[in-house]
């Protein structure tokens, strides 16, 4: 007689045309944010569920960025795993540089195309999956496992995953697992923290031939940029578990994220993303606008980078700040119960064990790490995420919804 995880593993098998299909559907219903109305997609995901009999909620404190949550209690009592996946993506514009339709989730030479299928639609259906597959073995499972498909991720969440845990605790659980893409020669058990502010320089401004009125905005905006520098000096402090941690996926970093991401991923780093000033060629611009985003590493603090930055303002009296927007990095512990659980998993299934990482870019799974919630996210390869023939192939999709569902089995099957 079959074990229930052999029987998950030949459901899989047996459903795979299922599988690929709703993933192709997925990514077909355009949900970009901006400008963030994912209803189309939530619909999607809400009539799946309902064709499998299997009840959820829209949570929707903006009426254009639904959030789907569903649980079921198990058959005994034991721990609460949640699974949590985003519904937005990233914009399109006018689809200039793909060589697919951008929206059409095409198939081609085993690679599935679109926006999202990276980031994170594959991801997300591995939750759905997971979630729809265990509620066929709920019986024999302990605990309670509850999905949150969100919409509002791309723009730090405050309509979707932030708003449902600062709300909604019955989704905050004993464990996460998220499918943002990564690798999966990688654990992400921590990220970086995004800091962003605004600077703003005003002069009185002149005519172009007459500098000597008047100091010019955009040339203290440069000085003000090269000084914000000295923020990239900062040495974070650690753990020893967490340099260990750091040190030994030093490789998997650079596979997974590219070349110089180790170093990157443990230094403060500054991007002057935007920049805004003058009116015309001829004048001495009497207004500057530029936005920093400012990346903390675990082990440094917020109040660090400020205490810099404030010591730059003094030399630059024209210069004012604003803070945009700020999240913490975030950590739990690298060597936690599902990491030894998906290890075990990514090994049996492909024979190479994945290894615990810090991530460059921000995920959901930040937001149970703040109340001390241990969150892991597994998936697939970023090709293309944010840019041009963003695809995911099919076999490594398949490969990271197996590997959800047997740890997410296999965590609400221990006592």
């Amino acid at each position: 007689m079959a074990s229930d995880r052999e029987r998950l593993e030949g459901w899989i098998e047996e459903e795979r045309p299922q599988l690929i299909e709703f993933l192709q559907g997925f990514v077909r219903a355009r949900s970009p944010n901006p400008p963030g109305d994912t209803r189309e997609a939530a619909t999607f995901i809400g009539d799946y569920l309902r064709r499998h009999d299997l009840s959820h909620r829209v949570i929707a404190p903006q009426e254009t960025m639904p959030n789907i949550v569903a649980s079921f209690e198990c058959g005994s009592p034991g721990r609460h795993l949640v699974l949590n996946g985003h519904i937005d993506c990233f914009p399109v514009g006018e689809g200039h540089g793909w060589t697919q339709d951008p929206w059409g989730g095409a198939i081609v030479e085993g690679k599935l195309y679109g926006r999202g299928a990276a980031d994170m639609k594959t991801g997300t259906t591995a939750s759905i999956m997971t979630y729809r597959l265990l509620h066929r073995i709920k019986e024999r499972l302990k605990g309670r496992l509850t999905l949150t498909a969100v919409s509002d991720e791309e723009t730090f969440g405050p309509w979707g995953a932030r708003y449902l845990m600062e709300h909604h605790p019955e989704v905050h659980g004993d464990c996460l697992l998220n499918g943002e893409p990564g690798s999966p020669y990688s654990i992400r058990f921590g990220e970086k923290g995004p800091l962003w502010l605004e600077f703003t320089l005003r002069t009185p401004g002149a005519h172009g031939a007459y500098t000597h009125y008047s100091k010019s905005a955009t040339k203290l905006a440069f000085e003000l940029a090269r000084d914000l520098e000295a923020v990239t000096e900062i040495e974070p402090e650690v753990s020893d578990n967490i340099r260990a941690a750091l040190d030994q996926g030093r490789a998997t970093m650079e596979k997974a994220m590219g070349t110089g991401a180790a170093d990157t991923v443990s230094a403060v780093t500054l991007n002057i993303g935007t920049i805004r000033g003058g009116l015309k060629v001829n004048m001495v611009p009497g207004e500057c606008v530029f936005e920093a985003d400012i990346r903390l590493p675990v082990g440094v603090e917020k109040r660090q980078v400020l205490e810099i930055v404030a010591r730059v303002l003094e030399r630059h009296p024209e210069a004012r700040m604003r803070e945009m927007q700020f999240s913490p990095p975030s950590w739990c512990d690298p060597n936690g119960e599902m990491v030894e659980i998906l290890q075990a998993n990514v090994t049996a299934l492909k024979g190479f064990t994945p290894v615990p990482i810090v991530s460059l870019g921000g995920t959901d799974a930040r937001l149970w790490r703040y109340r001390n919630i241990p969150a892991y996210v597994y998936g697939p390869f970023p090709r293309g995420m944010g840019s041009t023939d963003e695809h995911v192939e099919v076999e490594e999709f398949l490969h990271i919804l197996r590997v959800h569902v047997l740890s997410a089995y296999d965590y609400l099957t221990r006592a």
